[in-house]
Order: C-alpha cells, then sequence, then structure tokens
C-alpha cells in the first residue's frame, strides 16, 4: 500500500503554474477554463463551428504570474468554438398530496452548449 503523501499532488501542480487558465463568467457560474479544455454552458442557438467570446475575465493566469481584476480584467477575452447542442442529465420532480390520491412525476432533461476554449487573451 503506497504512502498518500506521496500520491499527493504538488502546490505548483495545483495553482496551474506554468499553465495559462483563466476565470470567466457565464450565465451567473464562473468557470476556470484552460486552453483546450471542454465545457458545458448555457443553451444559445449557435451553429457548430462558430465562436463565442466571453468577456467577463475575472481572473489571468500565464507562466506562473496571476492577474486578478477588479471586478474584470481589463482587454482580456475567451474565445471558445461551439462543438454543438448537448442535453443535461434528466432529473425527476415529483408532486404528491397525502390521502388525496394525487401523484405526478414528470422528467426533465435541460439543453446546454458545448464549446472548447480556443484561446485566452490578457
Amino acid at each position: 500500500m503506497a504512502d498518500s503523501a506521496s500520491e499527493a499532488p504538488s502546490a505548483a501542480s495545483m495553482t496551474g503554474a506554468g499553465h495559462t487558465y483563466a476565470v470567466v463568467v457565464d450565465g451567473g457560474r464562473q468557470y476556470r477554463v484552460m486552453e483546450g479544455q471542454e465545457l458545458e454552458i448555457d443553451f444559445r442557438h449557435l451553429p457548430a463551428g462558430s465562436e463565442v467570446v466571453f468577456d467577463d475575465v475575472l481572473a489571468v493566469s500565464k507562466a506562473g504570474s496571476l492577474t486578478l481584476g477588479t471586478p474584470k480584467v481589463q482587454g482580456a477575452t475567451v474565445k471558445a468554438e461551439v462543438l454543438g447542442p448537448v442535453q443535461g442529465k434528466k432529473i425527476h420532480v415529483q408532486k404528491f398530496k397525502r390521502r388525496k390520491n394525487y401523484r405526478r412525476r414528470i422528467g426533465h432533461r435541460s439543453l446546454g452548449t458545448k464549446v472548447r476554449v480556443s484561446s485566452i487573451t490578457a
């Protein structure tokens, strides 16, 4: 059995030292993104292959130097390529009233848009 301390990631890999990443806001949520990363955002009527630009950039890290915005980093943008629409995980909504023989169950899958981050500019 291996020692758990030897398997722990180093502090440099946890902070992303040497990697370029940004923290962007979209749809009220914050995402930490790196170039080449794929993520799901709120649904947009955009064809596959088009481009999405995130202007609300809260922080940018390049080569270990972190730039924090107050509240946004001026001139920083993150560009992403649209891969297409995706459906989210199915959730069930149930209604129930005791002693009234009333039960309803419906399912719902929200739509999202899958994007791949192509560039981060600061």
